[in-house]
């Protein structure tokens, strides 16, 4: 493969990631990520195997409105079967009543390798830049 068609599969993967909560597609979700995967998420958690990761999002997103995971300014480096990339999110996690919820700002930092079923996530470290409330009484 070419490192045009590498990049492109990889900003695939983490499209998928977004798609897969948003849509609380947790079969998509899991084709995010290593069986082994380390997920760090500082404050908010971390996880080790796509099990782990998959209950979390699933359990956290239950209860949620809608949400929005828009992911920007995607930095990706592949090196042969491992690629790095840095990819800016923009989360909107609204409560179940779609009046209020949470802003979280901030970038993924991740390491992604070549595996048979395609590209995936195999070390992922989330640093919030900010998070803040969004709507409420009026």
């Amino acid at each position: 493969m070419s490192e045009y068609e590498d990049r492109q599969d990889i900003s695939e993967v983490l499209v998928r990631y977004a798609t897969g909560i948003d849509r609380r597609d947790w079969a998509l979700f899991r084709t995010v990520f290593t069986e082994d995967c380390d997920v760090d998420y500082g404050q908010i958690g971390s996880w080790r195997g796509v099990d782990a990761v998959t209950e979390f999002m699933r359990a956290s997103h239950d209860q949620a409105g809608h949400t929005l995971h828009r992911l920007t300014n995607q930095a990706i480096t592949p090196d042969g079967d491992i690629a790095e990339a840095r990819t800016y999110v923009d989360g909107l996690i609204m409560a179940s009543d779609n009046n209020s919820g949470v802003n979280a700002v901030g970038y993924y930092d991740d390491r992604l390798t070549r595996t048979p079923d395609g590209w995936r996530i195999a070390r992922r470290r989330f640093t919030v830049v900010r998070i803040s409330t969004v709507g409420g009484a009026a």
